[in-house]
């Protein structure tokens, strides 16, 4: 394979799931018609240049993905050719996708400012979430559902040893949509329910604090409740202030059209009025064609079929399939078909 050529062309990826300490994954089996079951690889991680941070690994670099047909891996080629594939942009976000059979731990992921202080990182972990799919009674949670102190959190996980579910009590809990879109920060208590499947797009770490004892039959120790942290300065991560309406507020995101053309409209999910930290746009081709403008960026194929063409390529991409599309080929392909496409951009630059 050619890598002078690759790194000018969009790039697609092996396979990539990456284990977690919840259950989920059958939900992939509809995405991507490759007979997933629930299993503790629940997470696809797309274009991914970021390492997990697990309690035991499965492969040399888990999270990192790999170029499909070699055995070369994302950050290596980022690395080798930052021109080419950047530009001089920062790649700064990481995209995702999620699904869950049991509800995920309570968590909360670090402002920038916070990650800056405790962990030597100049990114926090603000992620957005797009439900693309769900299982029956899929919830989702956000913010405390009253106010809420570090002393009683603290108590509350002692509590959840013997009482694994406590913390539902205490967490705003809403149904999940497909079409959802909701945007995260640091600070934000939020866990995913049971039977969501999400596309999510973050900030390039995988900082998440996650005081509860269980995750369904798994027991959560401290290392990975308090990632390196003590107690106390991990509970100094919450923002109480953000319960009630404020929070379900704060989360939920509406899109804005931007073009609604016979064949073709674009919607922006999340814009850097809303985070400066990425941008992600929903894509609707109905016999219509677009040209890929936005380079560095990430791109999932959500539903339907489409074609890439452009400086003598082609390629067929159908639902289920993602591919990095490098600096180089900024405005060089256009996408066309009926399919539904999700573009995720880094942060502002």
């Amino acid at each position: 394979m050619n890598i002078e050529q690759v790194v000018t062309r969009p790039i697609f990826f092996e396979k990539n799931r990456v284990y977690r300490i919840y259950q989920g994954g059958k939900g992939y089996a509809q995405l991507c018609s490759d007979g997933s079951q629930d299993g503790y690889f629940p997470e696809e991680w797309i274009a991914s240049k970021v390492k997990a941070i697990n309690p035991r690994y499965f492969g040399k670099r888990d999270g990192v993905s790999v170029i499909k047909g070699t055995d070369v891996f994302f950050d290596d080629l980022l690395s080798q050719y930052p021109d080419e594939l950047l530009g001089g942009k920062k790649y700064d976000c990481l995209v995702k996708y999620l699904d869950s059979a049991i509800r995920l731990p309570m968590q909360v992921h670090p402002t920038k400012e916070f990650s800056r202080k405790n962990f030597g990182s100049e990114y926090g972990k603000t992620e957005a979430w797009l439900v693309v799919a769900t299982r029956p009674n899929a919830k989702i949670y956000f913010g405390f559902n009253r106010p809420m102190t570090k002393q009683e959190l603290w108590e509350l996980e002692e509590r959840s040893q013997d009482e694994p579910n406590i913390m539902e009590s205490i967490l705003n809990g809403v149904e999940a949509k497909v079409g959802d879109m909701y945007l995260i920060k640091g600070g934000l208590i939020h866990a995913i329910g049971q039977g969501c499947t999400i596309i999510e797009v973050q900030e390039p770490t995988d900082f998440t604090i996650q005081p509860e004892n269980w995750c369904g039959e798994y027991h959560i120790s401290e290392e990975e409740k308090y990632i390196g942290l003590d107690k106390s300065t991990a509970l100094d991560c919450f923002d109480y202030s953000l319960w009630g309406q404020k929070s379900l507020d704060s989360a939920k995101i509406q899109p804005k059209v931007v073009v609604d053309n016979q064949g073709y409209k674009c919607e922006k999910l999340i814009d850097y009025d809303d985070t400066p930290c990425f941008a992600q746009y929903r894509h609707t081709l109905n016999g219509g064609s677009m040209t890929m403008q936005n380079p560095p960026s990430v791109w999932i194929v959500l539903d339907g079929k489409c074609t890439i063409e452009g400086e003598g390529y082609k390629q067929e991409v159908v639902k289920g399939e993602y591919f990095f599309l490098p600096y180089s080929a900024i405005g060089k392909y256009t996408v066309g078909g009926k399919a539904t496409l999700i573009e995720c951009l880094p942060s502002k630059q």
